[in-house]
């Protein structure tokens, strides 16, 4: 699974294999093979080194299990929340999440 945050600030977690794609439209839109969608905070290069992270994760484990009869499992990143007057230090500070409104008819 990878952490991915929504627009209000809520954390989740996704499972990679059932991620059909990744739009950026500007926000970042992941859609589930069975159609469902979630807008999250993440920019669609992050998502995708998550998604690499994860199966590289997978492949470590099955590799030291065939080896070692053990599961040597890699720690797991920790996912950052951040406040707008946080700051992400050398990186880059990212936007404040846009407030969404109801369209009216």
């Amino acid at each position: 699974m990878i952490l991915v945050t929504r627009l209000n600030g809520s954390v989740f977690a996704v499972n990679p294999d059932l991620i059909q794609r990744v739009d950026s439209t500007p926000d970042t839109v992941i859609t589930l093979v069975d159609g469902a969608k979630f807008v999250v905070t993440e920019p669609l290069a992050e998502i995708v080194e998550r998604v690499m992270a994860f199966r590289a994760r997978v492949v470590a484990t099955a590799h030291s299990l065939e080896e070692t009869g053990t599961a040597d499992v890699l720690e797991l990143p920790t996912h950052s929340t951040q406040t707008s007057d946080q700051t992400s230090g050398a990186d880059g500070d990212l936007p404040a999440p846009v407030p969404l409104h109801r369209r009216r008819p």
